[in-house]
């Protein structure tokens, strides 16, 4: 029998203890062994749980306990589970985590003290989509040239009303956070800071690249408007929230942004909460993953496998996928100025003669090349608000313009730049 104990026992971990239970029979003989959760860590101990197993306040009930083989992190936060999960290492016991945020800062530190241990993550990423797994064996033959992600289904659900039916950024924020796809504060999931977590986790496994979340691009969907979504559906595009992982000439670009994506594209056709990624590989091409990215049973799903495939195989390969000695490049990260892309800009303009030629003329001087514009009039009729697409040009460039664009007596409000995914 393997003895499983969850710190953590909140709507995903409740979830796994009864589906262990429920589907005892089958996912036992799937891993050849009988699988129990025998304990349960919580913070509050008066809170109601709907599982059958012991629970206790105090995690080290789990991880001094010699006959329990794998540890099920659930628990959340960055720091203190790091502890945990250490501890339960150094005493032996497989991990299984669904922790986002802490390998995002602590993963190649967990490799290096687990050895041969196993760690399982799967559920750290796209909820129910076995990307993990994907990335580190299904395209283990693959030079991995591309990813892009859809990783947040709040801010997909956003989007996708925001497109559909014409509702408001704050509107539908509201009726996120009733659902409970938003938590009170959204920052996290709207700031694109959830999705980046992620985005580093399979940047890990295709390039080895040890990069924090303070060294990468990060924007949110807070600045999307109605403007910026009718241009989008104009010029065939829809706008969705990327995560983005792009190799070329041994250097990688990681970032998480808004983008206008070309709605023919799979990637583009993903809405509501739902999940997808892209992974384009060097020998099988395009690969693409849908599904549900987030909820308790579906995670649960995630975890589970883990677990599954920890008693089956006894997972001896490296927690990231690679052994550091086999992985001849030294691949560096790209500078968040010197990313290249093509670019929407929103301006909010005096309506005058001189406004176009002015801002054309700063374009021109940042070396970048205008391929749409657009005037749209505004209420006030001595007011407009003007919507812009270049061609590909370098980050830099394009900030530099902006903060010049910003600078003109005839510019009324912040600039809102969209980076345009062809």
């Amino acid at each position: 029998m393997i003895k499983i104990g969850i710190v953590g026992v909140g709507t995903v971990g409740q979830s796994v203890a009864n589906i262990l239970e429920k589907n005892k029979k089958l996912i036992s003989a799937r891993a050849g062994k009988e699988i129990t959760v025998v304990k349960g860590v919580v913070s509050d101990l008066s809170k109601k749980r709907d599982v059958n197993i012991p629970l206790f306040d105090d995690p080290n009930e789990i991880l001094d306990d010699d006959s329990i083989d794998i540890v099920v992190e659930l628990m959340g936060g960055t720091e203190k589970p790091f502890e945990i999960i250490k501890k339960a290492l150094y005493k032996k016991k497989a991990v299984v985590t669904a922790n986002k945020a802490l390998l995002a800062y602590h993963r190649f530190d967990l490799q290096k003290i687990a050895g041969d241990i196993p760690i399982g993550y799967e559920a750290s990423v796209a909820g129910g989509i076995p990307i993990i797994n994907a990335l580190k064996v299904g395209l283990s033959a693959n030079e991995i040239m591309a990813i892009k992600g859809i990783l947040n289904g709040t801010c997909n659900y956003m989007l996708t009303k925001m497109i559909e039916e014409g509702v408001n950024y704050d509107e539908v924020l509201k009726e996120a956070q009733e659902l409970g796809y938003a938590e009170a504060d959204p920052t996290f999931d709207v700031g694109g800071f959830d999705a980046a977590h992620k985005l580093l986790i399979l940047s890990s496994i295709a390039y080895g690249i040890d990069a924090k979340p303070e060294d990468i691009l990060i924007e949110g969907i807070e600045e999307i408007k109605k403007d910026d979504i009718e241009f989008a559906k104009e010029f065939g595009y829809s706008i969705k929230l990327l995560a983005i992982a792009k190799k070329n000439n041994g250097k990688i670009e990681l970032r998480v942004h808004p983008a206008l994506v070309n709605k023919d594209k799979m990637i583009a056709k993903i809405d509501g909460v739902m999940n997808g990624i892209s992974v384009i590989g060097d020998c099988v091409g395009e690969t693409l993953y849908y599904g549900p990215g987030a909820g308790g049973d579906a995670t649960a799903s995630a975890v589970i496998s883990d677990i599954v495939e920890i008693v089956r195989a006894g997972q001896s390969s490296p927690m990231l996928g690679f052994k550091k000695p086999f992985l001849s490049e030294n691949l560096t990260l790209v500078q968040k100025v010197d990313i290249h892309s093509e670019y929407y800009l929103r301006m909010f303009v005096n309506d005058e003669p001189g406004v176009l030629a002015s801002i054309a003329e700063i374009l021109g001087k940042n070396a970048i090349s205008i391929e749409t514009f657009l005037q749209r009039p505004s209420d006030n009729n001595k007011k407009a608000t003007l919507l812009c697409a270049t061609h590909e040009c370098r980050e830099r460039d394009i900030l530099n313009a902006i903060n010049d664009i910003e600078s003109l007596p005839f510019v009324s409000a912040k600039v809102v730049m969209i980076r345009i995914d062809k």
